[in-house]
Formats: C-alpha cells, structure tokens, sequence
C-alpha cells in the first residue's frame, strides 16, 4: 500500500471512530437518558453555547455540562415533556455534525420546538469539543421570556 492510500484509510478509519462515537452519544440522548452521557465525555471536554441567552457562554468539564448547563435550560421546561429525535449526522476526520430536535413545554407557558446542529470533535473516542448552533431567538421568546 503506498503513503497516500495508508493516509486515505487512516483518514477513513478516524471518520468512522468519530462518527460511531456521535452516533452512540446521539442515540443515548434521544433515548432521555441524560445521565448516561457523561462516559462520552472527555475530562477536559468544553461546551460552547452561541447566543446571548443566560445558558450562552462556554461550559468546560463534564460535570458542569451535565449538573449545570442542562440543568439549568432544562429547568426552563417541563421535563416530562421533553422529548428529542435525531435526524442525522456528517463526518470528516475528528469532527462530525449532529442535527437533533428539541421538543417541550416551556414552564413559561409556549411551545419550544427546536432544531439544533451540533459540531463535535472527537480525540482519542471521547468528545473534547461541542459548538452548538440553534435559533436563538426562538429560545429567548419561548423559554427565557
């Protein structure tokens, strides 16, 4: 096999790894087991929120991603309400693009429907990187009123 086709499946076999990774974690966040999602988590992981919602900013580490961040956004809806489905993914290398939906009550009274496009990086079979991109305005109008 010459360089470029080993570079070729190397580069092939980390998209897969990477996206295999997305894929498992997607499907254990639609299954509404929150709880389960820290194992996919590098220790040093951050999660970048874009907007200027009180949930906005850059969460780092898994235990401040998953006992404040989704605490505080879910505890803006009525969680047995809540209900997310997933509708795909794109990779290249270390980095996969997952699209989702967020359904639920608004404790604020509206309904929050959201679709959500998530970049994830992916080292070593654990997410160190998420940058999460949705409409901002319909989440300030919905569930931050």
């Amino acid at each position: 096999m010459n360089a470029t086709a080993t570079a070729n499946a190397a580069a092939a076999e980390l998209t897969d790894a990477s996206r295999a990774v997305v894929l498992a974690y997607m499907r254990t966040l639609t299954s509404g087991d929150l709880g389960a999602l820290r194992p996919f988590f590098a220790p040093d992981v951050t999660w970048k929120m874009v907007g200027e919602l009180p949930i906005s900013g850059t969460w780092t580490g898994a235990d401040e991603i998953l006992e404040v961040f989704i605490p505080r956004m879910i505890s803006h809806l009525h969680p047995e309400t809540l209900e997310f489905s997933f509708d795909g993914l794109l990779s290249e290398g270390d980095r996969v693009l997952a699209e989702w939906n967020t359904r639920a009550v608004a404790r604020a009274g509206g309904q929050y429907d959201q679709h959500c496009l998530a970049i994830f990086t992916v080292r070593d079979g654990l997410i160190t990187e998420v940058r999460e991109y949705f409409d901002t305005l319909h989440a300030k109008t919905v569930v931050f009123p």
